[in-house]
Order: structure tokens, then sequence, then C-alpha cells
């Protein structure tokens, strides 16, 4: 009698071991949320992000990496360092073809789609200071284009190509994050500055509460000839304080991508946890107020991860 009760005893430590031992290896499920810079719009919508996936995804625990955005971004999920990023369009598109002059050590293999989520405004704003009205007045002027070989540098100089305008034009080109691009214009020691960001970014509308600014048009004619994925589009007045027309620029899809490393069962759950806690978003930042499901599979670059295709499908967004 005591044998089988003491078989018993082992019996159930085992079982509860092995069931500590499942709970804690799913408390191992880790969610490494890539952003851009903290005065960016990445930043905010990637805090929010980490926070529903906490707290909707049992035993998850997350954390939000401030990055150089884009490319840096999408080489951290090839290295398997990151579970969900946020990324330009094109930044995601040359990744796939594996451009090495954009920044990539080859074909990024392993990137998936999660979601289309809202358009990044190419917005280059100049101190009035300057007398920087049109992208010709760059010429012999300083400019910062945002990191080296960023989403937002790549978008740099698909403008400048399609405007026939070269670096070599500007007096001195700048490679830094928003927040000290703005610091720079605020002191006078920068004219203009060029961000890759959704509408009502932090960092402009810091600028244009602290001195008088242009923001510069980039003309129809020049988005045409740059071609998909740029869209010709208008910042609306009043988004900065001081804008007083409407102005034209061009605009590039952002996407949520991740890797092919990461489980059907998580890819799915944050798919899923992103549509349903939209007013969340919406709240960290203004941008998300573009996230529509029905718009979500619209230009990816890469292949649905199979997780996010599953909530699709249940949707009836696709068969």
């Amino acid at each position: 009698m005591l044998n089988f009760r003491t078989k018993f005893v082992a019996a159930g430590a085992l079982a509860l071991s092995l069931g500590l031992g499942a709970v804690s290896a799913k408390a191992q499920e880790f969610i490494n949320v890539l952003t851009g810079g903290t005065s960016g719009v990445y930043y905010p919508l990637g805090v929010a992000l980490s926070e529903i996936y906490g707290k909707g995804i049992e035993g998850a625990r997350t954390q939000v990496q401030a990055t150089k955005a884009s490319v840096e971004n999408l080489n951290l999920l090839q290295q398997g360092k990151g579970e969900i990023a946020f990324a330009l369009g094109d930044s995601v598109k040359l990744a796939a073809e594996g451009n090495t002059e954009a920044g990539y050590p080859g074909k990024l293999d392993k990137l998936r789609g999660i979601a289309a989520i809202y358009p990044n405004y190419i917005q280059i704003v100049a101190s009035k200071e300057s007398g920087i009205k049109t992208l010709a007045d760059l010429k012999g002027k300083s400019l910062s284009v945002g990191a080296p070989a960023s989403g937002t540098e790549l978008n740099a100089r698909a403008i400048f190509a399609a405007a026939g305008l070269k670096y070599e034009d500007l007096g001195r080109v700048e490679y830094l994050p928003f927040a000290e691009s703005v610091e720079l214009i605020k002191n006078r020691q920068l004219d203009a500055t060029l961000q890759s960001a959704g509408l009502g970014v932090a960092s402009i509308r810091d600028l244009a509460t602290s001195v008088p600014i242009n923001v510069v048009a980039v003309p129809a004619q020049d988005v045409a000839k740059i071609g998909s994925p740029y869209l010709s589009v208008i910042i609306p007045k009043g988004t900065y304080e001081g804008q007083d027309e409407d102005v034209a620029t061009a605009a590039v899809g952002n996407f949520l991508i991740t890797s092919a490393d990461v489980s059907d069962e998580a890819a799915y759950r944050m798919t899923k946890l992103l549509f349903e806690n939209l007013d969340q978003l919406t709240a960290a930042h203004a941008a998300a107020k573009a996230i529509d499901p029905a718009k979500a599979l619209d230009g990816m670059p890469v292949p649905l991860h199979p997780g996010a295709e599953r909530y699709y499908k249940e949707k009836g967004l696709i068969k």
C-alpha cells in the first residue's frame, strides 16, 4: 500500500513537473517589436503593439526595440533578432531582391508578411529662413536624409533621382534621425530635413511650433517617374503649424513583417490582435486610423506568413 502511494505521489510530482515545464516553455514566448527612432511613428505604435501582445498572448514576454527603422529591422528579422517589424514597402521589396546597395547582404528569404498598415508620407521641411520652397532650392543647402541606408534615406534617393538632383548638388548632407535633424534646424545648423513618416509626426510638429517652416512639395510628375510602390498624395493644409496650403508629395506604404521562423500560432495571434485593438493603436498615434483589414494585403512585397493567412481566411479576405 505504501509502495503504491509512493509511486502515486512520484507520478503526481512528475506530472506536475512536466506541467510546470510546459508552462515555463510557454512563458518563454518572446516577441521583440522592431520599430524606429523614438521621435517617429513606428516607435509609439510599436510600444502599443507590444502592450497588446503582452496582454493578449498568454505567456508572452514583449520588448520594443528602437532602431534605424526599415533596413535595419529587416536585417534583424533575417538574423532571428526580432519577431515583428515595421518597414517601408520599397525597403521590403529591395530586401527580398537582395539589393546590396540598399544595405542588404543578399536576399532576405525569411521575411513573411503580416499586414499593410498605413502610408508613409515623404515630408521635406525647411526653415522659412533658409528660403527653400522647392526641390530645386535645395541646391547648395544643407539637408538631413535620415540614417544611412534607412528606409527614409532610400526614399530620399528615389525623390532626388526623379527630380534630377544628386546629393553632390547639396551644400551638405547629414544622415541623422528625425529628432536630431529638428534640433539642428532649430539651432540654425541645418536648413532642411526629409522625413518619411505618418502625417503629424511628432518631430515635425515640434519643429513647426519652434520656428517658421516651409513644407516643400514633391510634384506629381516626379512621383510618376519613380512609379510603384510610390503614390502621389497631399499633405493637407494645417497638418503642421504655419502650413497654410495643401502640399503635394509622395507616399509609400508601411508593412508589418515577421519571420518564417515565427510559429504559425504566434503569427496568427499577432495578426488577429492587431486588428482587434485598432483603437489602442490609434490612441498611440493618429497614423493608425488608416489601418484597415480590407486593405491589409494591398501591395504586400513578400509572401504572407501562414499564421497571418489563416486569420485572413477566417475573415473571408482571402479564399
